[in-house]
């Protein structure tokens, strides 16, 4: 790594990333790349003490980052899956689905870990946590504090353990040298903390109350006291009917969004984001026009992300903060916007896929996409590669994919139209709108699109039978509109007795939509943009390599996001064949393939 202080992550080109320190003429810094690149698409990015960082890439798999640009690898058991990371001061904790939690820790620096197979694990290896297996405890979600972890247990048991310094961990004047159990009034849904925080927060079946336990000194604990520390759950607060989406705390301050988007906060003065001290959860005034949807707050930073992916920060370290808006009357204590990445701005058409990570002194920014079909024809609709056909009116006419147009309308190119442009003409921002929700499922401007879903006689909204991934699955059978061919040279075992002077080669047709290939894959996409386009063809021989069973299960793949195969296929062949299809045809949803995957494994009980 070079000597920045703090990085992004842009998801899918896997590019990292720093913030430069602040220069000598006092010029902000601003978003720049590093010299690091990966391949794979990242599911989480957990940050622990600096300068230090966890990657959660594939299923079962971690990449490890320090100082001086020194990377370890770690992998989980084959049959155990990650389903969420989280982190403390100096230790993270790994939630596998079987309910599992693994560690890893720092053995270099002293201990202050929350668990005591905790204590024996290093950065070297990822140890299990053998308690809850012991007291047969199903894991269903964890979170840290500074040196604090809570575990909701069996879908309602909430336990604690770790320093129990301030009563952070509820359990009165206990010691917390091994999980125990944290009794509240209700059946408990959410625990909450925060990184270097010592402080708890939880709701119950009355997702409309908080409680929380652990240290006031500051307000941070929003009772409206800085006097005691509250060792046992103590009700915060009732927000009136609204669900608390999120609680993060810092060592100085707390914030909280409901499911409204509303953000408050509490605690100190100069990092609170009101600019003034407050003991009790307040509404941040220049976030009350803002519906916010992701929160992180560090040691003394906080960062929210709003629905129309706007970034504010306050709290921030003076060297380490990015480009804001308008730099030359910042306060650090008043929610401030930040200036995004520039190569951002292309993705940020959809919702919600920009992720936010805080560490020590440090921010981190990544791109998560959740469902990677829907993303993948997204850039498709924005290039435009591979079009066939026009719909609009003279002079207001846009490139569609008329087999894509079908298959989610079950309409003809004619019959759109005639219905949309030749018995009642609608405009440009409304055909936009409509071609959005045909490639990519997004619904906007509900009342335009609605009035072009009526004017086609489609059902508005669509039924859960009318979804981007089972249309495109639909897709798959339609052999008819496929414009593309995959010529697979048929291997010598493979071919059928034949004339021994017949020397011809052999070979079987895979049919495909070509634009699915150019969505879906890297590879084809780097291939079919370098090819000329009088040189382009309908078809490409023996390309791959690869068997034809495997390639025919790779391409029902790209319609379907599903690894099929038949008892007749040979299952060690296949999952060999496709176990570097991630890198080799460069897919943009590495965790779904490989969890894919690891069905077929299983399935077949391969290694």
């Amino acid at each position: 790594m070079t000597n920045s202080s703090s990085l992004y992550l842009n998801g899918p080109i896997e590019r990292f990333g720093f913030i430069t320190q602040e220069e000598d003429n006092n010029n902000l810094p601003i978003w720049s790349e590093s010299n690091l690149k990966k391949t794979h698409t990242i599911k989480k990015l957990i940050c622990g003490t600096r300068p230090r960082f966890l990657v959660w890439k594939k299923p079962n798999k971690l990449e490890f980052y320090e100082k001086d640009n020194k990377k370890r690898k770690y992998q989980l058991p084959k049959n155990e899956t990650i389903k969420d990371i989280v982190s403390g001061f100096k230790t993270y904790l790994i939630l596998t689905e079987s309910g599992k939690v693994w560690s890893l820790a720092d053995s270099n620096l002293k201990k202050e870990v929350p668990l005591l197979d905790a204590d024996q694990s290093t950065f070297e290896e990822i140890r299990p946590v053998t308690f809850f297996e012991e007291k047969k405890l199903f894991v269903n979600s964890v979170v840290m504090g500074y040196a604090s972890c809570y575990y909701l247990c069996n879908g309602d048991q909430l336990y604690a353990s770790g320093s129990n310094s301030y009563g952070n961990l509820g359990i009165g004047k206990n010691k917390g040298e091994e999980p125990m159990p944290v009794y509240a009034q209700d059946k408990v849904t959410k625990i909450f903390a925060g990184f270097f925080a010592f402080n708890f927060f939880f709701t119950t079946s009355k997702p409309d109350l908080l409680y929380a336990c652990g240290k006031t000194t500051f307000g941070q604990l929003g009772i409206g006291s800085t006097i005691f520390d509250q060792s046992t759950p103590t009700v915060v607060q009732n927000f009136k009917g609204s669900e608390i989406l999120a609680i993060s705390s810092g060592r100085l301050h707390s914030v909280l969004i409901t499911n409204k988007g509303q953000t408050y906060s509490c605690g100190h003065k100069k990092y609170n984001g009101i600019g003034a001290g407050k003991s009790f959860f307040t509404l941040i005034p220049q976030l009350k026009e803002k519906k916010v949807i992701q929160l992180k707050t560090g040691v003394i930073q906080t960062l929210v992300l709003t629905d129309q992916n706007e970034l504010y920060g306050w709290g921030l370290h003076k060297r380490l903060y990015p480009t804001y808006e308008s730099n030359k009357n910042w306060k650090r204590n008043i929610p401030t916007k930040i200036k995004l990445p520039v190569f951002f701005t292309n993705y940020l058409e959809s919702k919600d896929q920009i992720r936010i990570a805080i560490g020590t002194y440090v921010i981190f920014l990544y791109l998560d996409f959740k469902n990677t079909l829907s993303q993948d024809l997204r850039i498709l609709f924005k290039t435009k590669k591979f079009c066939d056909c026009e719909i609009g009116t003279l002079g207001n006419q846009i490139p569609v994919h008329k087999s894509l147009l079908k298959c989610r309308t079950k309409l003809t190119i004619d019959q759109i139209q005639n219905k949309l442009f030749v018995e009642k003409s609608i405009n440009k921002e409304q055909t936009l709108s409509f071609l959005k929700w045909i490639y990519y499922d997004e619904i906007s401007d509900l009342e335009k699109l609605e009035q072009t879903f009526n004017l086609l006689e489609l059902t508005f909204p669509p039924c859960v039978d009318n979804t981007l991934e089972k249309d495109i699955a639909q897709l798959y059978q339609d052999n008819d509109s496929k414009d593309f061919k995959i010529l697979v040279k048929i291997k010598e075992e493979d071919k059928e007795e034949e004339d021994e002077d017949d020397e011809e080669e052999n070979y079987e047709e895979i049919p495909v939509h070509k634009f699915i290939l150019y969505a879906r894959s890297g590879l084809f996409r780097a291939m079919f943009d370098y090819v000329n386009e009088k040189e382009n063809t309908n078809k490409i021989q023996d390309y791959t390599n690869k068997s034809i069973e495997s390639l025919k299960i790779l391409i029902k793949y790209f319609y379907t996001n599903s690894i099929e195969m038949t008892t007749n296929q040979d299952p060690e062949l296949i999952v060999d064949e496709l176990s570097d299809a991630v890198e080799y045809y460069q897919l943009n949803d590495q965790c779904n393939f490989e969890s894919e995957l690891n069905k077929i494994k299983k399935q077949f009980e391969l290694n």
